[in-house]
């Protein structure tokens, strides 16, 4: 079995409710369709029923019984007043009444982050219409990180030969410049995401150097990640910093690093930061003919996905199929 149809075996008939809020996107349309007649979840698509039928219409689709389509515009007052007051209450002050009910009438990830919070839907998917911040912004403040995850972090993964090599890679969407800290944060998360695709996960802490071949403020951050991270996840095989290649070829990781348990067999790559992880999964994408699957954001309290805007229909359901997969982690 290939990776999609592991992870749809684990959310297959459990109603899982994703909330699409881009209905007026013939993409997200479609996906959500296959998504509810394959019985991998009970979508919630955000918009008009005008608009998503009409879209149903033209590509000759039917509307299955488990999507349900919500106009935030029309959404009933008494169910509209307890969301405004959640919002209210999670937001502290930082947003008038006002602002809240603009923002949550007129604008459908912060009404679809809302269905969320409030467990009327288990996990959103949305970014094939806007930009990456206006899907994180409204997770960030309303779902907001796990305890212990200061940031949310994206994660790859990277695929070739039918499944047969399979790695996770991060940070490559999210955080500039992390610190140790928040590095570590990013390699437990990271652990977590690689079980969730079956993978065993064995964790490089990458650098430019291997066990103090080469010293820099650079490596120093990467030094303190690794042991902040073997603190935080004292179970896990976790080692640094290591060079790509002595985290991932045996012989040079026995050379370079003896007597690691991590060396040479790595299959989970922490990146030092935004620059190099963004620039390595491009590089293993284009020139090693990998498929890169995500980003999947990482850390946050209930799961949100960010499409591309350039996304297909296939990559709005895979996303909303890894999406509902991660509702099932512990």
């Amino acid at each position: 079995m290939n990776l999609m149809d592991n992870l749809k075996g684990k959310i297959k008939n459990k109603g899982i409710r994703i909330v699409f809020p881009e209905g007026s996107d013939e993409r997200i349309v479609k996906a959500a369709v296959r998504l509810a007649k394959d019985n991998l979840a009970d979508p919630i698509i955000l918009g008009t029923n005008e608009e998503v039928k009409n879209i149903l219409e033209q590509n000759g689709l039917d509307l299955p019984d488990n999507i349900e389509i919500i106009d935030p515009k029309t959404y009933p007052n008494e169910d509209f007043d307890e969301m405004l007051m959640s919002f209210l209450e999670r937001r502290a002050g930082k947003n008038t009444e006002g602002e809240a009910r603009e923002w949550l009438r007129n604008v459908n990830n912060y009404f679809g982050t809302m269905l969320v919070y409030m467990k009327k839907a288990d996990c959103m998917v949305s970014g094939a219409i806007s930009p990456t911040g206006d899907t994180v912004r409204p997770a960030l403040q309303i779902i907001k990180t796990k305890p212990g995850v200061s940031r949310t972090s994206g994660s790859f993964i990277m695929t070739r030969n039918d499944g047969k090599e399979t790695y996770v890679f991060a940070d490559c969407a999210i955080n500039i410049n992390p610190n140790a800290q928040e590095l570590a944060e990013i390699a437990v998360e990271s652990i977590k995401t690689a079980r969730l695709f079956d993978i065993d996960p064995k964790v490089a802490m990458l650098s430019f150097s291997t066990k103090g071949s080469g010293q820099s403020e650079e490596v120093t951050k990467v030094m303190e990640a690794t042991k902040i991270a073997q603190e935080m996840a004292p179970n896990e095989m976790i080692d640094g910093e290591l060079q790509f290649d002595a985290a991932l070829v045996p012989s040079v990781g026995k050379s370079k690093a003896p007597g690691s348990k991590v060396a040479g067999n790595a299959n989970v790559f922490i990146f030092p930061d935004l620059q190099s992880g963004n620039i390595g999964y491009k590089i293993a994408q284009r020139l090693g003919n990998f498929t890169a699957i995500g980003p999947i954001l990482q850390g946050l309290n209930q799961p949100v996905s960010d499409l591309s805007r350039g996304a297909s229909e296939d990559d709005a359901y895979q996303v909303g199929i890894i999406t509902a997969a991660q509702t099932t982690m512990e």
